[in-house]
């Protein structure tokens, strides 16, 4: 197969953003009848052997053009740009308005806002190669784990690093690191959870022990491509060594079963006050709590954004639930669109995983402006589920309960399936 690719750069210098645009067209040569192409990039071991292979099959060919966007839209995404800062920053519509390349665009943005390009000397084409592969990776059919979500999570992290309480305290080591991992740190997710990958017995579990599978997956993935497309390399190997070691520190991090582990020693560090931002190693934990807050932060926006992202979580469960039904496994917890309603689980969610949570950020930044907003909409939130909850009848809500009682420690129960 022979492809031409087509890189076509807008560059905005409204607000000093920029906006890149891919055209890419491709022609493919003669295919030999019966046979069915299998597209593998040989990366590394762990982006050729791809998680949901077996799930997905053959993986899509990338569209052979993308629509280019018309001057309204350019302006419309370079608006919204100016805003990126804002709580009530939407997604969805930004997404729609950059053709699907929100993770690019607002990553470029905001690596361009921060001073990072500047700062480490970044090869532009090298970046852009970089995230356009990230966000090629993420699974656009996955109702919920996909490159909105990731760039959901980028955004969101970029308003708890300008926390009054973190800016201040910062490198530009610290920024980049955490606007990285936001962006990647899903990357390849196969759209089912560390349980029904250890119980299919997927060569993922085997490789990395069932311990940490898909967050191991997703930082092994990473480094893969930062060094596929040599965005590093013109640092020190010790440097950019450490980079990779960092950026697994915090992907690892977002594992939901070290919930507990993490909100204790946070809640610890509050209660004795022995923060000392001025350490490497306290700013470290901050940037891994900060990002445990971006990846869960869905139902602490404003009701259109959450209800749409809770729903969303909800088909995918659904989804490994009709998978383990057709394959004769027993279905997980949380998985049964038939016993486990979307405002049972958006509930338990909240009140086991979410609030103690959040709680402690509220703590920790004394409160700031953004942290009473995010309170707010996820009491607001979880008051709107209970209410379209009460509308089930008597029967239904008895069977839905145990939805309610996610296990916080994760292994394996329900707090497995939280995304």
């Amino acid at each position: 197969m022979w492809c031409k690719v087509y890189c076509v750069f807008f560059l905005s210098r409204t607000h000093n953003s920029c906006v890149f645009v891919i055209s890419a067209s491709a022609q493919q040569g003669e295919v030999e009848s019966g046979t069915r192409r299998k597209v593998k990039r040989l990366l590394s071991f762990q982006r050729y052997c791809h998680a949901s292979r077996l799930l997905r099959g053959l993986v899509p060919h990338t569209p052979g053009s993308l629509h280019l966007l018309d001057d309204d839209y350019l302006g419309q995404a370079a608006h919204m740009l100016s805003k990126v800062g804002t709580w009530n920053f939407d997604i969805f519509l930004f997404d729609r308005l950059t053709n699907g390349n929100s993770l690019v665009t607002l990553m470029c943005h905001l690596f361009n806002v921060c001073g990072l390009i500047h700062h480490f000397q970044l090869d532009m084409v090298k970046l852009h190669r970089f995230l356009g592969m990230v966000q090629e990776d993420y699974h656009s059919q996955n109702p919920y784990h996909n490159a909105v979500h990731a760039a959901d999570v980028t955004q969101a992290m970029y308003c708890y690093l300008k926390e009054p309480k973190l800016a201040e305290q910062l490198s530009p080591l610290d920024v980049f690191l955490g606007l990285m991992a936001a962006a990647a740190h899903d990357v390849d997710h196969p759209g089912v959870n560390q349980p029904f990958l250890i119980k299919t017995r997927h060569h993922l579990a085997s490789l990395y022990q069932n311990t940490s599978v898909l967050e191991s997956h997703h930082w092994r993935s990473t480094v893969g491509m930062l060094r596929e497309s040599g965005l590093l390399s013109h640092l020190p190997a010790d440097i950019s060594q450490d980079m990779e070691q960092q950026l697994g520190s915090l992907i690892l991090a977002t594992d939901i079963s070290r919930q507990n582990e993490f909100l204790l020693t946070f809640r610890e560090h509050l209660d004795n006050q022995d923060l000392d931002l001025q350490l490497a190693s306290h700013r470290h934990f901050m940037l891994q709590i900060a990002l445990k807050c971006a990846d869960i932060c869905n139902p602490c926006r404003v009701w259109e954004l959450s209800r749409q992202w809770s729903e969303r979580v909800c088909e995918e469960f659904y989804r490994q639930g009709d998978l383990e039904r057709k394959f004769d496994l027993e279905i997980s917890p949380l998985c049964n669109q038939q016993a486990d309603s979307v405002p049972a689980i958006q509930i338990g969610f909240i009140s086991y995983i979410v609030e103690p949570l959040f709680e402690e950020w509220h703590r920790f930044t004394e409160p700031s402006l953004l942290s009473q907003t995010m309170m707010g909409h996820l009491h607001k939130n979880k008051a709107r589920w209970s209410c379209l909850r009460c509308a089930h009848t008597p029967s239904d809500v008895q069977a839905h309960s145990h939805a309610d009682e996610p296990n916080p420690k994760g292994g394996g129960g329900e707090g497995e399936n939280i995304p």
